[in-house]
């Protein structure tokens, strides 16, 4: 058995100062303060030396790491977001693959999740390929691109991903995307969708609600607006995903507040509360110089339009953001970077310290840099 000492412990809703935690088996075994927990003869002893001690990260939409694609190199990419405190990471894919790719991505993600190293990947966020291609960093080629859903694509595609595809993300305002959506909830139903790249009226968006749609893809970031009249504005994606309590609001926070202006941010949490928000990196990868007048920019991508095309976030700087924007405490940062997307997606087994759940744990100051990480109840 290990036993964590001297540790700061961060919990769903509150702290446990000057706590002991005790890990065997790979699972959190017990946690108290330490005046009042005993320690059993015979533990080996991690000294936190006061730090912050949470539950590792959950990033549920990621395409990269560092500058690995992790559909196609998952094992390396998702080392460097371990490194970075996410012990649990979806690679998400790009709406611009073919469904040669996806089926490819899939093959990736088994082979990589079987792997030693690839202990922090729990399966796979689809972003598209049923997009609305006028929404997001989309004027590149896409083989999507008013193409009809049609069971002869989706079918190879769900048959290859299904078991996988922890979150499926779509337009459902795109003909005859309800058809898809029934095929991959049949083939799975623990899958959940995302309104994503879409401008989708609400009545679109909440029909497929009953399936599992559950997810507001990074939330106000390529989501259409409806205007009724040139004077007013109508109700759209953003509304829809504010308005329902049954739907997680993915968030991209970078240090300036471009992705989602910290006026937003602070405007989301308080419709959608600290319960129903997911904090995610949506890092991926683009070589374009940085517009004129960003030039100053370093966590965010653009592509060669000036279009903002991801990040270059790592969670644990997601969290750093967030209490800057908002001034939520790191309480609050694990719950909607660990607790909430593990929730969401149906991985029960960790985001929070529980006994009986998985030993992923993170040591961090109060600015979440990172000091230690473990995984599945190892020092990484």
């Amino acid at each position: 058995m290990l036993a964590i000492i001297n540790a700061e412990l961060i919990m769903r809703d509150h702290y446990i100062p000057d706590a002991v935690l005790f890990i065997e088996d790979g699972k959190i075994a017990g946690f108290g303060e330490m005046r009042t927990t005993p320690i059993p003869e015979g533990c080996e002893i991690l000294d936190a030396q006061g730090a912050y001690v949470g539950p590792g990260l959950v990033d549920i939409h990621t395409h990269t790491g560092g500058n690995y694609r992790l559909w196609q190199d998952p094992i390396p990419g998702c080392l460097y977001h371990l490194e970075h405190g996410t012990t649990t990471v979806l690679p998400a894919s790009y709406p611009r693959m073919t469904k040669e790719e996806y089926i490819q991505m899939a093959a990736n993600i088994r082979e990589a999740m079987a792997h030693p190293d690839g202990g922090n990947i729990a399966g796979m966020y689809l972003e598209g390929p049923y997009i609305n291609p006028a929404y997001g960093s989309n004027r590149a080629a896409n083989p999507w691109n008013n193409k009809p859903i049609i069971p002869e694509d989706y079918e190879p595609m769900i048959e290859a991903c299904a078991d996988l595809a922890l979150v499926w993300g779509l337009g459902p305002e795109q003909e005859n995307v309800e058809d898809f959506v029934r095929a991959a909830h049949k083939a799975n139903p623990n899958t959940r969708f995302a309104v994503t790249h879409s401008e989708a009226t609400p009545q679109q968006i909440e029909k497929l609600m009953p399936y599992g749609l559950c997810i507001g893809t990074h939330h106000t970031n390529a989501t259409g607006t409806i205007v009724n009249y040139p004077e007013c504005r109508g109700v759209c994606v953003d509304e829809c995903v504010n308005y329902n309590s049954g739907i997680y609001a993915e968030l991209i926070c970078d240090s300036q507040g471009i992705h989602v202006d910290p006026y937003m941010l602070r405007l989301v949490r308080r419709i959608k509360t600290d319960e129903k928000i997911i904090l995610i990196s949506d890092r991926s990868y683009a070589d374009a110089p940085n517009p004129p007048g960003y030039e100053h920019i370093t966590d965010i991508n653009f592509d060669k339009w000036g279009d903002i095309a991801g990040s270059k976030l790592t969670l644990n700087v997601a969290c750093r953001n967030w209490m800057k924007h908002t001034g939520a405490s790191l309480v609050d940062a694990f719950r909607v970077a660990s607790y909430n997307p593990a929730r969401c997606v149906g991985l029960t087994d960790r985001g929070e310290i529980a006994v009986g759940l998985r030993a992923d744990l993170i040591f961090v100051d109060h600015w979440m840099n990172i000091k230690t990480v473990i995984l599945n109840g190892k020092v990484k």
